[in-house]
């Protein structure tokens, strides 16, 4: 067992978590033996895309991965279709963007978008976000996104809640100071329970509204295609933004 599978066993076993799955694989990871199609892509993105066993080597360094290894790293959790990831990276050439996703498609979709729009500041992850503090070294990324996560409507299922004062602690110890983090949600009992656990957090609410797209922060507000849908039906955003 190497020190670092030795070192997360220990770690949950004394936080009486369940282990990462990445924690039972026993064979290197190999897209040509994955019956997923988008994994057999994997391959033409080389060093814009990071499976878990790489993503845990890069803890501390994920600066070395872009062409500038200057810049401020921003991170988004969930990138869905990518255009918003899309949108970031183009619009902020002074900004490195990484974007983290359990999925491969919606993963290989963000970066195939970024690499035909000839943009160099962006990478993805494949990773599970709740493990997040695995990949990342405290300090290590600024700003984050996360818009739209599944909000686990039911009662019983809310337990399954990625956004929860757990979670914010952990983000929390990998950002830097002044960073932010921005929440999306479309559903309301979410946002209140988000509401709720940000009080267990070191956290401050800087912005927090019912219905972004008549608030004051409407104007700068990238709108997703998920976002779209809800527009369609008259349905609200909910939204809050957190300051480290």
């Amino acid at each position: 067992m190497s020190l670092h599978k030795l070192f997360t066993f220990l770690k949950y076993t004394f936080l009486k978590k369940e282990l990462p799955s990445y924690f039972y694989k026993k064979n290197k990871y190999n897209p040509e033996e994955h019956p997923n199609i988008y994994v057999g892509m994997l391959k033409d993105f080389k060093n814009q895309i990071f499976v878990e066993e790489q993503a845990l080597k890069l803890k501390g360094k994920w600066g070395e991965v872009f062409e500038n290894k200057s810049l401020p790293i921003d991170l988004e959790i969930g990138c869905g279709n990518g255009t918003f990831f899309e949108y970031l990276a183009k619009t902020n050439p002074d900004r490195n963007f990484l974007g983290i996703e359990y999925k491969y498609k919606p993963l290989v979709q963000t970066i195939r978008r970024l690499k035909k729009a000839g943009l160099t500041n962006g990478c993805g992850i494949r990773f599970n976000a709740k493990d997040i503090d695995d990949i990342f070294a405290p300090s290590e990324i600024n700003n984050i996104y996360i818009y739209f996560p599944d909000p686990w409507p039911k009662r019983k299922h809310e337990k399954n809640r990625l956004v929860r004062a757990s979670f914010l602690n952990m983000l929390f110890k990998i950002q830097s100071q002044k960073g932010f983090i921005d929440f999306k949600t479309d559903s309301e009992s979410y946002f209140d329970f988000v509401c709720a656990q940000v009080k267990n957090t070191s956290y401050k609410v800087q912005r927090h509204t019912r219905n972004l797209h008549q608030s004051e922060w409407a104007r700068d507000n990238f709108i997703t295609q998920f976002e779209n849908i809800f527009i369609r039906q008259n349905l609200p955003t909910y939204y809050m933004r957190l300051v480290k």
